[in-house]
């Protein structure tokens, strides 16, 4: 039996208490947003897909409008149950949702025909552990994404952008650079066949709000960013709206890889 890890415990503790809140988010709850994840992966009606780290299950329920079977999974109850209500509600009977830790994925080799992740490889401690588990349980030729924050490819901006996330939500290890994503991917065994990049403004108080930040980290965050702002520390690009509230800018990636059919490239890149 697979002990649980002390980051682990923050991010059940994390996705406890925020689960309602990041589930009503406008990015994660926007059906538009998970069906151009579905379009980009571009995936057949006889397609067994798998979702890792589902959180309420948007993904996973958008994949299953086109696609013939749909699982997904996450380390933490309290998101699967909205997940679950919301798949009843819309009456989906071709999706289910299961706890399953991404460092240990329940499922044989090749199980999947699409294996896809959404805003949580920076949630991951050793994401390199989880793309191999990814790759491990998708059929040879098949496919899997990943849709995650990056961060700039400017190790000190970097530094400071994960700070920020850090003191906001400790269940954030580290959002990453594009470049390194994709030298995660090719050591997984992925040849990297499409990449879109994408952006989306964050209300500050409403980001601090979702994760339910302590007032000390908050205020925190909130000099930090007006420090940003003045001095262009991150990349995040600080600004205020018409409404006066302070915002930044979130930049996105979709890797979308192809699982080779030999292993031979698998693991040739271990310092990514």
């Amino acid at each position: 039996m697979q002990t649980t890890t002390h980051h682990e415990a923050i991010v059940r503790r994390a996705f406890t208490t925020q689960a309602e809140a990041y589930a009503a988010h406008p990015v994660i709850s926007s059906e538009d947003r998970a069906m151009q994840l579905v379009q980009l992966v571009q995936p057949t009606p006889h397609d067994r897909v798998l979702e890792v780290a589902t959180g309420p299950g948007y993904v996973a329920m958008a994949f299953a409008t086109c696609c013939r079977e749909v699982v997904g999974v996450d380390l933490t109850e309290a998101p699967l149950a909205i997940a679950e209500q919301t798949r009843q509600t819309r009456g989906l009977d071709n999706v289910r949702f299961e706890l399953a830790n991404a460092n240990q994925l329940p499922f044989a080799e090749a199980t999947f025909d699409v294996v896809v992740c959404r805003f949580a490889l920076h949630h991951f401690p050793a994401p390199e552990h989880v793309l191999g588990e990814m790759v491990r349980v998708c059929r040879p030729a098949g496919t899997v994404a990943i849709e995650d924050l990056v961060a700039s490819e400017h190790p000190e901006r970097a530094v400071f952008h994960n700070r920020l996330e850090q003191l906001r939500d400790p269940s954030h290890t580290a959002a990453m650079p594009l470049s390194r994503i994709l030298r995660l991917c090719a050591a997984a065994g992925l040849e990297v066949e499409r990449v879109h990049s994408g952006i989306f403004p964050q209300v500050l108080e409403r980001w601090l709000q979702t994760a339910q930040t302590p007032p000390s980290n908050a205020s925190q965050v909130r000099r930090m960013v007006e420090e940003d702002a003045r001095q262009d520390l991150s990349g995040l690009y600080p600004f205020r709206n018409p409404e006066n509230q302070w915002c930044f800018t979130q930049r996105t990636a979709v890797v979308i890889g192809r699982k080779l059919l030999r292993e031979g490239a698998k693991n040739l890149h271990r310092s990514a």
